[in-house]
C-alpha cells in the first residue's frame, strides 16, 4: 500500500494535476479544497497521512492556520508548503508556525514527489510509546503530551526530542544528535541544534522534566524532582 497523502488545494487544475502524478508514484492522495475542510480531516486523524501537501492561500482559513492547529494538537505530521508568494517573510512564517518544508509555484513535479517522499522518511520512527516524568511521545499516533495536554512539536523538534528521551539519563552531544536524525545533517548545524533544544526547553515547562546543558560534552535529558 502507497504512502497516504493529503493534498488541500483550491486551484482544480493544479490539483488534476498533482493528483495524476502522485498517483502515478503509487501514493494514496486524498483531497480538500479549503482550510476548514483540512483541518477538519487532520484533527479526525491526522497520524494516518504519511504527509499534508498545504497551499498557504485557502479559503475559509489559510494554510497557515491549518498548521497550527495542527501542532497544537499535538501532532508531528510532515507538512509541505505550497505557495505562490515571493515574500521570505511569508516563507518564513511558515516554517516558524511549524511546516517543514516549502515549494514556491510554479514547481516541478519530479521536484514536489521527491520533497514528500523525503518528508516521509525523515517522519518514519519505530511505532512505539515514551515517556518521562508527565511527557509522553506516543510514536503510533505521532502525537506528544504533557499529561492530557497536547504538545506542539515541529517534526524536528519532534525528533530532537524523540532522540534526547530515547537517550534520557545519558549525555549526548550534538553531533550525535545530528546523526540520529538523518537525512537532516547535511542542513543541520551545531547552532541550530541549539536553538531546537531553546525552544524544547520552553515547550516542556511542567513536563516535569528537563534539558541539562552538560558544557563541553552536550545535552541530558532528564526527571525533574517532584
Amino acid at each position: 500500500m502507497g504512502m497516504r497523502v493529503l493534498l488541500v488545494e483550491d486551484d482544480a487544475v493544479l490539483v488534476d494535476g498533482v493528483l495524476r502524478v502522485l498517483q502515478a508514484q503509487g501514493m494514496q492522495v486524498e483531497h480538500a479544497r479549503d482550510g476548514l475542510q483540512a483541518d477538519a480531516r487532520l484533527r479526525d486523524d491526522a497520524f494516518a497521512f504519511a504527509v499534508v501537501v498545504l497551499d498557504i492561500g485557502l479559503p475559509g482559513i489559510d494554510g497557515f492556520e491549518v498548521v497550527r492547529r495542527l501542532r497544537a494538537r499535538g501532532a508531528a505530521t510532515p507538512v509541505l508548503l505550497l505557495t505562490a508568494r515571493d515574500a521570505v517573510e511569508d516563507r518564513v512564517h511558515g516554517l516558524e508556525t511549524g511546516a517543514d518544508d516549502y515549494l514556491v509555484k510554479p514547481f516541478a513535479t519530479p521536484e514536489l514527489v521527491a520533497r514528500i517522499r523525503a518528508l516521509a522518511r525523515r517522519h518514519a520512527a519505530p511505532a512505539t510509546r515514551l515517556a518521562l516524568g508527565h511527557l509522553i511521545l506516543d510514536g503510533d499516533t505521532r502525537r506528544a503530551h504533557i499529561g492530557a495536554r497536547p504538545l506542539d512539536l515541529s517534526v524536528r523538534e519532534w525528533a530532537v526530542l524523540e532522540y534526547l528521551l530515547r537517550n534520557a539519563g545519558r549525555v549526548v552531544s550534538k553531533q550525535q544528535i545530528i546523526d540520529a536524525i538523518l537525512p537532516w545533517g547535511d542542513d543541520l548545524s551545531l547552532n541550530a541544534v541549539e536553538v531546537y533544544v531553546s525552544r524544547l526547553r520552553l515547550k516542556l515547562i511542567g513536563a516535569g522534566v528537563a534539558i541539562r546543558t552538560i558544557r563541553g560534552f552536550g545535552y541530558m535529558l532528564e526527571a525533574q524532582a517532584a
